[in-house]
């Protein structure tokens, strides 16, 4: 069964369009495009015994339409299609030369147009202020090369759906590693990139022992310099603790356990990090629903067995039917035939099961999955290797060992973050926890919202009796159920998030996983915004001790752009709305016909604002903006409870800039005076771009409506720097009560100003950011940011 929200999803970044951009498939239609094509290798490929390309997309079928199984998004959107590149995950290298570099960047915008996400390494590149000899001048080192990586991502479109995503690592015994640690420290600098220092076994004893370590000059070699370690510890902690980069990779560790090692050495991941591959390798990923693969209270191990050898079947001949952008990468990919099979749904698992995400049992019982879906797939590896051969860079690996099986792949599993196919799937993401139990899927422009609260909660509330209109509202203003009167202490138990769980848990989950997988697992270390420093130092500390390749942290606010944030304080307004819940995935599809039934998706609850009338008097300021049509006046004008309307004149009067302008600044004053933060309007004006932008006092106005968002940050600042100024609201004493004298029911005064007072934290969360796209919350989560929505997604 596909939700609502899923079917969005899919028309939107998924279903095949005609010419004139209308829909030409259905979801079924997707399902067996993607089957039919993936199972054809089956028929052509020399097999010890051959098999049926009918019977294998039958099989390919089931287990995509039941949403058992997903692959990653670029095999779902083109294969059966032209564009039929279908790998996420590719590292190409950069060689010192401008030749190297150039020709990456050329490899890297044909990659992204295709739906790939790229890695790199750019500890091979000189150090700034290096000589170059072929030109008499001084190297710009690897930062300044970064940024002309990030501009190129900039202008290419992954398939017209999504911006693309990049990797950045930087051996920490690189000579220039404190600007690399520091380069996105600044929020509008390297934006398409996630970035992680490649940590050594020996910078970790370093750290230990409170010693000075070798700064390696990549040209040579030789040593170039030391710094103390854990001073540049200490800098890796401040940038992710202050906005959430440069994450850590265990370089040495990875390397340790890269089974094609006698190939290449392994210098850099995916954009999440949790596949780690050689250059010029690209990778296939999927992943298991692991909340469909729990039966009578326990585990479906036989369901579970079925569906991943099925997945390693999949994956296997998705490196067959690939469409590779470079025959360098086609080369080395078939060699290694490295796959990641992997799961979503960990958190609906346990749900079901009873078990709290922070606790042993957990734990033990993700080793054990893992474990089970590790064994599985090198069954099922081994199987395929029977019949087709062995991976042609077998000899000489890891597992080139007396006794050992042979197998088809080099690697057969990877927990990767599941953004997007989550949502399609209805699972929860990855490997991760519960973020809210409810979170608001909104358009502020449109001043629509939809609460949505977990089913198994609503499900849970109404069977023990403590169900209520105004307990889902207090769960809607918290996100979470630790604190509020009237639930169970052992549904608290049961049901905590993201940010109810301690650190220490994140990375033992993190861990339990990564012991029984191939690759890499990716997770986000959830901290509140009250995380400190030292919180910090310890997972990193905590990572490292316990085995995992690699770890990210987000720190809640750490950025002004920020992810999913729960529907804080929307419930005074929310009512129940009649959108449909689920609709069949295609004929055939009867989720009961295999034994399982995924509970219903509550009806979502549909919130509308209304704008406050305007007053007789309010008060402002007017900033004047060059833009490429003339000045721009803008004046913003406040009243008594903050912004409420915005006005527009050009320097030349009439014309159809005029027009556009005065019917924006309508529109703003509309949403202002409906409660709309101004950080949220002026996220959706920044950035529009025309055919005549212009520079005014040394900045770029690229458009009419980027002006009006110039002087709305303007405004902004300026209120932020008074304390006060046009953002200003009613004062109220310390219980959220009106003044004396402000007329009408002291409570019913305090109860309308509390639900106008929650209207603008909903809309304008602290800290939170909505989607480019739709506008509704987003999540961090496996170090990408998602859409629940709409499925926009990026990795930076």
């Amino acid at each position: 069964m596909l939700t609502a929200n899923a079917l969005r999803v899919l028309e939107k970044r998924y279903l095949r369009r005609d010419g004139g951009g209308l829909l030409a498939e259905t979801p079924e239609e997707l399902f067996r495009r993607v089957a039919t094509a993936i199972a054809e290798p089956d028929g052509r490929l020399p097999w010890r015994g051959r098999r049926d390309p009918g019977a294998t997309a039958r099989e390919f079928h089931q287990i995509l339409s039941s949403l058992d199984f997903l692959p990653n998004s670029p095999t779902l959107m083109n294969a059966g299609r032209d564009s039929a590149q279908l790998s996420a995950c590719f590292v190409l290298p950069i060689e010192d030369s401008m030749e190297g570099i150039f020709d990456a960047l050329k490899h890297t915008a044909f990659i992204h147009k295709t739906g790939g996400g790229t890695g790199f390494s750019f500890s091979r590149l000189r150090p700034k202020n290096s000589p170059v000899r072929s030109t008499s001048g001084i190297a710009s080192g690897p930062v300044s090369f970064m940024r002309v990586f990030n501009a190129a991502t900039e202008a290419v479109k992954q398939g017209g759906a999504r911006r693309g995503a990049n990797m950045g690592i930087l051996r920490v015994d690189h000579p220039d590693i404190l600007e690399f640690i520091g380069c996105k420290q600044d929020l509008a600098e390297i934006t398409n990139f996630n970035i992680s220092v490649a940590i050594t076994d020996a910078f970790m004893l370093a750290v230990r022992d409170g010693s000075d370590y070798d700064l390696i000059n990549p040209l040579n070699g030789a040593p170039s310099g030391r710094l103390n370690a854990g001073e540049v510890f200490e800098a890796i902690i401040e940038g992710a603790w202050r906005r959430g980069d440069p994450g850590v990779v265990f370089i040495d560790r990875i390397n340790e356990r890269n089974p094609t090692r006698h190939i290449a050495e392994i210098e850099a991941t995916n954009p999440c990090g949790e596949q780690p591959l050689m250059p010029n390798e690209a990778c296939v990923l999927g992943s298991i629903h692991l909340g469909h693969m729990v039966g009578d209270g326990t585990v479906d191990w036989e369901r579970l067995a079925a569906v991943t050898s099925s997945a390693t079947h999949f994956l296997d001949n998705v490196i067959e039917a690939n469409h590779y952008p470079l025959e360098e990468i086609a080369k080395v990919t078939r060699a290694n035939r490295r796959i990641g099979v992997g799961v979503m749904g960990w958190a609906d698992m346990i749900l079901q099961l009873g078990i709290p995400y922070d606790s042993e049992e957990a734990v033990a019982l993700g080793g054990r999955v893992m474990s089970f879906i590790d064994a599985e797939s090198k069954k099922a590896s081994a199987a395929l290797a029977h019949d087709r051969g062995a991976f042609a860079n077998w000899p000489g690996s890891s597992w080139d060992r007396p006794g050992g099986p042979v197998l088809r792949n080099a690697t057969t599993t990877t927990v990767a973050p599941t953004g997007t196919i989550s949502i399609i799937a209805g699972a929860t993401s990855g490997i991760e926890p519960l973020f809210a139990l409810s979170y608001v899927r909104e358009n502020v422009l449109d001043g629509d919202a939809m609460l949505e609260v977990h089913p198994l909660f609503e499900r849970i509330a109404r069977e023990r009796g403590f169900h209520s209109d105004l307990l889902m509202r207090r769960v809607a203003e918290q996100g979470s159920v630790q604190h509020i009167e009237g639930v169970p202490a052992d549904v608290k138990r049961l049901f905590v998030t993201a940010h109810d769980i301690a650190p220490f848990w994140h990375v033992r989950m993190q861990a339990a996983f990564q012991s029984h997988t191939d690759n890499g697992v990716s997770k986000t270390v959830n901290f509140p915004a009250h995380a400190t420093r030292d919180d910090v130092r310890t997972v990193f500390l905590l990572a490292y001790e316990q085995g995992c390749k690699g770890v990210t942290v987000f720190r809640d606010g750490c950025r002004d752009k920020q992810v999913l944030n729960v529907g804080a304080a929307l419930a005074p307004r929310v009512t129940a709305g009649t959108v449909p819940a689920t609709v069949d995935a295609g004929a055939g599809n009867d989720p009961g016909a295999d034994g399982h039934t995924q509970p219903a998706s509550p009806a979502p609850l549909l919130l509308r604002i209304a704008p406050r009338p305007r007053p007789v008097e309010t008060t402002g300021s007017t900033r004047r903006v060059k833009t490429g049509c003339g000045n721009l006046y803008v004046t913003i004008n406040a009243d008594e409870k903050g912004p409420s309307e915005l006005f527009t004149s050009m320097g030349k009067s009439g014309g159809c800039a005029s027009a556009q302008s005065e019917a924006i600044s309508r529109l703003v004053s509309l949403a202002m005076r409906a409660g709309v933060g101004m950080e949220a309007i002026t996220k959706h004006l920044r950035g529009i771009r025309c055919h005549l932008p212009v520079y005014d006092g040394g900045a770029q106005v690229l458009s009419c409506p980027d002006a009006i968002g110039i002087a709305m940050q303007h405004a902004q600042r300026r209120a932020e720097e008074n304390g006060a100024g046009i953002l200003a609201v009613v004062d109220r004493d310390v219980n959220g009560a009106m003044p004396r004298g402000s007329g009408g029911s002291a409570r019913q005064s305090q109860q309308v100003e509390r639900e106008e007072v929650a209207l603008r934290t909903a809309t304008r969360p602290a800290g939170g950011l909505s989607c480019p796209d739709c506008g509704s919350t987003l999540a961090h989560e496996g170090g990408c940011v998602g859409c629940y929505t709409c499925g926009y997604s990026r990795c930076s």
